[in-house]
């Protein structure tokens, strides 16, 4: 499969990179930024193309690694163009292929969305990770089977997901990856307030975070859950709150609630109702 990118950003570069290394032909890079496109041409070992239809007539597949403000810009850039029998693919984790390419079954090609779940932090790096990264896959029914066979060829784990699941999907993947820096960050405030620099603040909580991660990832959130909630100490809740603002409070408030069901499933024997009635004061 011949493979176009139409976008040089990290997403692309990493893709562009993964592929070319498992013996994909990647036939080149378009970019409004030329420079971009060179500079990922480069690294992908490819071309770069000044013109989209010349990018589209060398490839069967072709990847809109843009920002998802802009992939329904670009659909319709090419829409026109000769891309019958194509594949036309994006990497958002939030749209769906009827969404993203309107009227693609009109030109007779192919729409697919191709999220890998990781985090492509790093334009020239992350390609190295992609290999352990978890692919979900949706679109077009007719050529479904080509495309998740040849992300498993790569050795990738493949889901198809429903058009209709893809933004609670994407809001799934979003809590996971980036509300937890949000957590993390809220602990590195008050660890401030104690007199932690950030540096020092990092090397106490990273035992916590990187121990919470492995249990949660071999035994399960039921299993690896610990502390006040847990063991349903009403009095270190309260002091909690005690210490905190407003907002942070009810950050506080909220979780916790997630956390007492959680605890509920670990423990049904105990009786939460006292804690829960805490959390829920002024909420």
């Amino acid at each position: 499969m011949r493979t176009g990118f139409i976008g040089a950003g990290k997403v692309g570069c990493s893709l562009g990179k993964y592929f070319a290394l498992h013996g994909l032909c990647v036939t080149g890079y378009y970019d409004a930024d030329e420079k971009s496109a060179r500079e990922a041409a480069e690294f992908a070992d490819t071309n770069w193309e000044q013109e989209l239809d010349s990018l589209i007539r060398k490839s069967d597949a072709l990847f809109l690694t843009v920002p998802d403000g802009l992939i329904n810009d670009v659909w319709n850039q090419i829409r026109d163009l000769p891309i019958k029998g194509k594949f036309i693919c994006h990497c958002s984790g939030a749209l769906s292929a009827k969404d993203a390419f309107p009227g693609i079954k009109d030109k007779g090609a192919f729409g697919y969305s191709i999220h890998p779940l990781f985090a492509v932090s790093d334009k020239f790096h992350s390609y190295k990770e992609l290999s352990h990264a978890y692919f979900t896959i949706e679109g077009d029914q007719e050529r479904l089977d080509e495309i998740t066979g040849l992300f498993e060829s790569f050795g990738n784990q493949v889901r198809l997901i429903n058009a209709k699941d893809k933004v609670k999907y994407h809001c799934a993947a979003a809590i996971c990856s980036n509300h937890v820096i949000a957590l993390i960050q809220e602990s590195l405030d008050l660890l401030s307030e104690c007199g932690f620099d950030e540096k020092s603040a990092l090397s106490a909580l990273a035992p916590i975070v990187s121990g919470n991660v492995s249990h949660i990832l071999g035994e399960g959130t039921v299993s690896s859950l610990t502390g006040p909630v847990e063991r349903c100490d009403v009095r270190t809740v309260r002091k909690h709150l005690q210490c905190l603002d407003e907002k942070d409070q009810m950050l506080y408030r909220l979780i916790s609630e997630k956390l007492v069901s959680i605890g509920k499933r670990k423990n049904p024997e105990r009786d939460y109702s006292e804690l829960e009635q805490t959390l829920s004061v002024d909420m």
